[in-house]
């Protein structure tokens, strides 16, 4: 009887694919092992064995396999049903998810490999110029990969020339896979074991009488494995001895010294001894105490506490307890910012159970975390990291933890699959019949709303630690300010009063502006021509550190101008401010304090977060400048001020929660000031103080934002009143993507109706020189969620047979927000 595996392969195509296998390989492969398999022509991929059966594909020849590449599964079955899950609520296909889930070093890529051909000689003259090239290169080189080629030709499609090439019998072409994973080795030394009686050892040290450079490698060698009993790295060997690797080289060839290799690990804990985790205290024993018996009759709870309010020590109690019964933890965070500060903090009561795991990691230090988790290894006990951990092989999942639960940053916005961690994760905590805790000092009005519906359990904690006072919220009008003249540059007398208090007292301040560069606008003042990004419908960023101005959403970037483009004045003026412009006022008006910036262009390289949130800890930094990066639950001890810039870029942003949005991030912001003995004070510069959400935020009223809010979405029919499912569709050419686009809201509207939006040009319609149309389509409770997906994708499947449409990208986007 045949024998067939289902394959899923890391490409956006629905099919999973079938092909046939010996009854021997059969019997050996299990789901969740990976295998390469050769795709279309000559194509070859990593694909993850979704079932073993006997029923062969009606539409193809099964191809046969190309090889097994591993001996055990690394993707286990509650993966797999986390993968299908997420393909089917978020709409997207196997592939994607694979792609999105298993570290690149797991997807073996095939790579073109060009040869001369040995059997036939060819008659040279026949070769154009740009084949010569590549045959004469062959002639010194015995194989050429893709890119050598287009480096020779310097030219990026090569494609024709090798297709020439391969007609006329020159080369021949094959696939090379390789394994991106290697393990990371380190070096070591030990004697050889002909010298372990004293006296061989005696004549050796007379024989190497005149080698002294030799010989003190020796005795060096003895007395580090003297004192530290263990094994010698070579690195630590040459350090000691002042020596250098030749010698040791030498006295490995000469059969003195045996060397070896261990496998490291690439991410280690080199900490002391584990602390006892802190005494909680009465609010914090009662909250540890409901959240547990809300734990017996909801899987999933929602802990609404204050900024500082001891949030964290509550969630270690609970790890401790789901550590003791066997089970591992999932501790998710928004931000890669967060990991660093936790990670100390969890190693101090954990140590080395606490594994990491975020994109800032290279692919070989995630592959370790992965194999640690599968194995359910000690070194993977708690897992802590941003959205892309909940694809890790859990095996014994006892608890989630989800941080910070109202971030956007728990939403994945491209490629596919569009999954928002947060849902996911309560979807695979029920899988493992695990608990969810979504902790939050402001709650997404999502949660909140299942709270209400009784979905979730609900523990409030609303007293600070040390019963410490919520900070002070002032609104300052600006227009009032600037009326009177008491502003300097983006400063009003206020802020400038309050910044000069502080200091004096030795605090540290916090100013927040939620926007990069130094201003955002450059316009000429003579003609009012502002550059814009050939790419996009937006004006270019000035940044002032490096001169020039840049387009935040394709890269684009050009040299700062002299003079305007259009009528070649110089008058330039900027526009509007970002957190280098604030910076620098900041450095004029208090030149002997050091300020310092966090932002997306000072935070880049793999320890950029830890450099600046260290140097304030330390008390290095007097006045933090930053975006967003700043509100994410940092916890820093002597920050007294925090200063809003302006509050009104946020409140007028159009999105159905912008005004949500701006209420979580002020709060937030205002959290990080006065976390230990001192009140402390925020400062929130606005046009317009008398704004209702300014005012919940200076009372610190969420209860009232929440009411007006779900007020407005019941009115206007938006989440959580109703679902969402964003239909952006994309293309080069304006008038394609507007019939398209015109086209597919018409048939959407013959199935449901009033309920779609569209189709609408976003605030920005063109990026990277694509146009966009938005299409909305809103889904009532009591309407079936499955029913509208598949109505949807039948649309869609006709959209894509129209031969115009074809070129039109089509994304969708379920719970877009």
């Amino acid at each position: 009887m045949p024998n067939f595996i289902d394959v899923i392969i890391p490409i956006p195509l629905k099919m999973l694919f079938t092909y046939s296998v010996t009854a021997s390989e059969a019997d050996f492969l299990k789901s969740g092992m990976r295998v390469a398999v050769p795709f279309g022509k000559s194509k070859i991929y990593t694909g993850i064995v979704y079932k073993v059966h006997n029923d062969a594909p009606v539409a193809y020849e099964a191809k046969d396999i190309h090889q097994i590449l591993d001996d055990e599964f690394i993707v286990n079955e509650k993966q797999l049903q986390l993968w299908q899950w997420i393909a089917n609520y978020y709409m997207c296909t196997l592939g994607d998810v694979m792609r999105a889930a298993l570290p690149s070093a797991f997807i073996l890529e095939s790579e073109t490999v060009i040869t001369k051909n040995t059997i036939k000689t060819i008659d040279e003259s026949i070769l154009l110029d740009d084949e010569f090239l590549v045959y004469e290169a062959l002639q010194y080189q015995s194989s050429l990969k893709i890119h050598d080629i287009s480096n020779i030709l310097d030219k990026k499609n090569v494609l024709p020339v090798i297709k020439r090439l391969i007609d006329k019998d020159a080369i021949s072409v094959e696939e090379e896979i390789y394994e991106k994973y290697k393990p990371k080795l380190v070096r070591y030394v030990k004697m050889h074991t002909n010298f372990s009686s004293e006296s061989a050892l005696q004549k050796l040290l007379e024989d190497l009488g005149r080698a002294h450079k030799q010989k003190d490698v020796v005795l060096t060698l003895f007395s580090i494995s003297v004192k530290t009993k263990k094994p010698v790295k070579v690195s630590d060997l040459l350090k000691e001895s002042n020596s250098t690797s030749a010698i040791i080289k030498t006295l490995i060839d000469k059969g003195i010294l045996e060397e070896y290799h261990i496998q490291t690990d690439r991410v280690k804990y080199s900490g002391d001894d584990n602390e006892e985790s802190k005494r909680l205290n009465k609010h914090q024993i009662l909250a540890l105490k409901e959240i547990k018996e809300s734990f017996e009759s909801h899987n999933v709870t929602l802990l609404h506490g204050v900024t500082s309010s001891g949030k964290t020590e509550i969630y270690v109690k609970l790890i401790e307890d789901t550590l003791k019964k066997g089970k591992q933890v999932l501790y998710l965070l928004p931000e890669i910012a967060l990991t660093t500060q936790l990670v100390s903090r969890l190693q101090n009561y954990f140590g080395e159970q606490v594994a990491i795991f975020h994109s800032k990691y290279s692919s070989q230090e995630r592959v370790e975390v992965w194999n640690h988790v599968l194995s359910n290894s000690n070194s993977a006990q708690i897992v802590i990291g941003a959205r892309s951990s909940i694809f890790l092989p859990f095996n014994y999942l006892g608890l989630i933890i989800v941080d910070e639960e109202h971030e956007q940053s728990f939403k994945q916005f491209d490629p596919a699959p569009r999954y928002h961690a947060r849902d996911t994760a309560i979807v695979l905590a029920n899988m493992h019949q695990a608990k969810t805790l979504l902790g939050s000092a402001t709650p997404s009005l999502e949660s909140y709303f299942n709270v209400k519906q009784n979905k979730f359990g609900f523990v409030e904690l609303m007293h600070r630690f040390n019963n410490v006072l919520m900070p002070d919220i002032e609104l300052v009008d600006i227009k009032d300010k600037l009326k009177k003249k008491r502003m300097k540059g983006h400063f009003s007398d206020r802020l400038i009063e309050e910044m000069t208090k502080t200091l004096k007292e030795g605090h540290q301040i916090i100013l927040f502006q939620n926007r990069r560069g130094f201003s955002p606008i450059i316009e000429c003042k003579t003609c009012g021509h502002s550059p814009q990004c050939p790419n996009c419908d937006v004006s270019l960023t000035y940044h002032q550190y490096r001169n020039q101005l840049r387009c935040h959403y394709c890269g684009y970037n050009m040299a700062m101008l002299q003079d305007c483009m259009a009528c070649a004045s110089q008058d330039l003026n900027n526009k509007g401010f970002g957190t280098e412009q604030i910076e620098e006022e900041v450095k004029l008006l208090f030149p002997d304090n050091n300020v310092a910036r966090m932002d997306l262009d000072t935070t880049r390289g793999k320890y950029g977060y830890e450099k600046i949130i260290t140097a304030l800890e330390q008390q290095e930094i007097d006045i933090l400048v930053g975006t967003q990066m700043l509100t994410k639950g940092l916890d820093f001890r002597n920050v007294k001020l925090v200063g809003i810039m302006n509050a009104d870029n946020m409140l007028n942003f159009p999105d159905f929660r912008a005004h949500e949005r701006s209420f979580q991030l002020m709060l937030q912001v205002s959290g990080r000031a006065g976390r230990t003995e001192e009140r402390g004070k925020v400062l929130i510069q606005t046009y317009n103080p008398h704004h209702n959400i300014l005012q919940q935020v200076s009372n610190n009223n969420y209860i009232d934002m929440f009411n007006e809010q779900m007020n407005d979405r019941y009115n206007y029919k938006y989440p959580p009143v109703y679902k969402q499912i964003k239909i952006t569709l994309k293309h080069k050419d304006y008038n394609r993507v507007e019939a398209a686009s015109i086209w597919y809201a018409k048939s959407l509207r013959q199935v449901f109706d009033t309920n779609v939006l569209g189709p609408e040009s976003p605030p920005i319609a063109r990026i990277r020189n694509q146009f966009h149309k938005n299409i909305l389509v809103k889904i009532p409770k009591k309407q079936s969620l499955l029913k509208t997906k598949e109505a949807i994708i039948k649309i869609n499947n006709s959209f894509l047979s129209i031969k115009d449409f074809r070129s039109v990208k089509v994304i969708l986007n379920v719970d877009n927000f």
